[in-house]
Parts: C-alpha cells; structure tokens; sequence
C-alpha cells in the first residue's frame, strides 16, 4: 500500500497528533519552506490547539487525522511535532479510513506509535522523517532526503552503518523512537517483529533506562524475530554520573549478546542530520551499508 508520489502543487495537511506547538513562529518558518517549494499548505485544527500537555483533546485530534486521511483533495500529511499523545489515539482512528486512502503521512519521535502501527493494521507505507514546527526543514539535507523519498528517488542512496555483530540482511524496516516501541508491547497494537529490520532511536534517556527498554524487548523475545537491528541517534542519553557506564558501553555490551547482525551509525532520529526513513519497504544490508530495495511511492 504505497502512497502516491509528491508533486509540487500538491496539498499538504499538517496535524497535531500530540504535543501543542511552543513556538509559532518557528512552526511558520516551516510552514513557509513547504510553500516555497511549490507546495499547497492547509493546517487542522490541532495545530493550534492546546488542552495541558496536549495539542488539543484526544476527539479534536483524532478528528484531524481521519478528516485528512479521508479528504481526497489533501496528498500528504505532515505532523507538526512530537512530545507526547499519539498512543492516545490509536483507538479513536477509523482504520479503514486510512486503509481506504492511502497517502503520505510523515513524522518521527512520539509520532513512531502513529507511523508503525498505521503499517501494521493497514500496511501503508509511512514515513520517519522531519516535522515541521521542529526546525527540521531548515537542514538542506534533510530536505532533500526527504523530497527524494517521498518523490520516488531513494532507491539509489547507499548509506553507511558501522558494525557491531556482522553480516548481511534483507526485510522490511520498521522502528522509529524506542521508548514509544516499548510502550506497544503487550497491548493489542503489539507489531508484528518477524523478519523484520528495526531501527531505534532515543531521547533524553539515561543509559540504564535504555539498557531496561532493551531488556523488555529481549524478554519479549523480539531479538529472536528480527533479521536485522540498526541503531540510530541517542540524543542526550549520557549519564550524569561519571561512574555510571556510558550510552556506548550499554548498546555495545547488550547488541554483542543478540545473534543476528547489528548496525549503528544511522543518522535518524533526534540529530541535526534526519534521514528519512519509510516504515514497510525492503531494505537491504550488505558491505556495512543499507540501501532501500524499493521506492516507497509510486507514481501516478
């Protein structure tokens, strides 16, 4: 279920899907890059809502994601930003809604609870890439990525990983921010893990909270489904103790333990670079680089 390529000219929605925007003029800075490149912009009503840590109440954002998934006249869907709300309304989305209208719908952070289980229920392809009310869009290269995914145009990036257990690997990759991946686990919007590629990424987590969320998938015996894992950005999770052990010392220790092959390296998540990266397409891991075997659009 792959969404319709971008074209300029094309509409493109941007919706709270969970915290408020904190700073308006840096959500229209990057509502004007998205017009300055041709694009239609119609903002939901979440956007500039509020209702505590929230962007407006779960019905009021639920309703802007089904109104714009349904709408033929929007191609795109762009969250406004992260922080905290998405899990709240998987219950309030009309699945076949989304299953019925395919389209680009682009995110990361908070938001991973949104892009992998819209995947899992409906197999639509989504997209872990830069928000707007984040300054995202003002990084050239993220812009580019992104444009090239969703145009059509990534098949031809090779990007270079580092490698903790070697060897090679085909899947589909899902993941996005580990903390949200935990969060699923147990519940009936639990993903589907079986050979698949999954890349993780965090923010502002001391390393035993991460070595914990690793536990939790170990336990789960997620490890034991996976093709393949890739580690993207750990942003702000070094230990204020200076005898505790390093971020670097909890993922090597842990990742050198799983059998199958683990990568790092990946320029996704909460850095300044921000590849995008469309949850449900095949990639591939070879020669310490990972290269999509499949564009994540097509054309229409």
């Amino acid at each position: 279920m792959k969404p319709k390529k971008l074209n300029k000219g094309d509409k493109i929605g941007i919706i709270a899907p969970a915290s408020p925007c904190y700073n308006q003029d840096l959500f229209m800075e990057g509502v004007k890059v998205l017009r300055n490149l041709g694009f239609e912009i119609e903002l939901g009503k979440s956007c500039f809502a509020r209702e505590g840590f929230l962007a407006g109440d779960d019905y009021l954002r639920a309703d802007d994601f089904n109104t714009f998934f349904k709408r033929r006249d929007i191609d795109a869907i762009f969250c406004l930003r992260g922080g905290y709300g998405s899990i709240r309304l998987l219950d309030k989305i009309d699945w076949n809604g989304v299953r019925n209208n395919p389209k680009i719908f682009v995110g990361y952070s908070d938001i991973t609870a949104l892009l992998n289980v819209i995947y899992n229920k409906t197999k639509c392809i989504c997209f872990h890439g830069p928000m707007v009310a984040t300054g995202d869009l003002f990084n050239d290269i993220n812009l580019k990525m992104l444009l090239e995914s969703l145009q059509g145009n990534i098949r031809r990036y090779k990007i270079n990983l580092k490698c903790i257990n070697p060897g090679q690997a085909e899947g589909v990759i899902i993941g996005g921010n580990l903390s949200v991946l935990v969060s699923l686990i147990g519940t009936k919007y639990n993903i589907d893990f079986k050979d698949k590629v999954l890349f993780i990424e965090d923010i502002n987590e001391e390393p035993y909270k991460i070595d914990r969320m690793l536990q939790t998938l170990k336990y789960a015996g997620i490890f034991d489904k996976l093709k393949a894992i890739i580690i993207g950005q750990f942003t702000n999770c070094e230990s204020l103790d200076e005898k505790s052990f390093t971020l670097h010392q909890v993922l090597m220790n842990f990742f050198r333990e799983i059998k199958i092959p683990v990568y790092y390296g990946l320029e996704a998540g909460h850095g300044k670079i921000k590849i995008t990266i469309p949850i449900g397409i095949k990639v591939k891991i070879e020669d310490n680089n990972l290269s999509f075997s499949e564009e994540a659009v097509f054309y229409d």
